[in-house]
């Protein structure tokens, strides 16, 4: 059997959290977020909206309040990744 993962610290993003710290991804952000969520000891994640609790659809959520300890808000997100690149002419 392998080790377990485990990591002191894990900086996620997500799309939308509650103010309890339950959070909801979007689209690929659901790879690999949940999984460093619960195995690290301290979770931050960044969030664009965070609501009130109970606003937020319990079968919606991915990754529950027990594994988050901080929420952020995020302002002004650039996707790096997603940027058009294609070859000469």
């Amino acid at each position: 059997m392998e080790t377990a993962l485990q990591a002191d610290l894990a900086i996620i993003k997500g799309y939308k959290a509650d103010k309890s710290g339950n959070v909801i991804y979007n689209k690929t952000a659901r790879n690999f977020n949940a999984v460093m969520a619960g195995a690290a000891k301290v979770t931050v994640c960044e969030v664009e909206e965070i609501v009130e609790v109970g606003e937020l659809n319990p079968d919606d959520i991915h990754t529950p309040n027990i594994f988050v300890q901080r929420l952020i808000v995020g302002e002004k997100y650039e996707k790096r990744i997603e940027q058009l690149t294609t070859r000469a002419k």
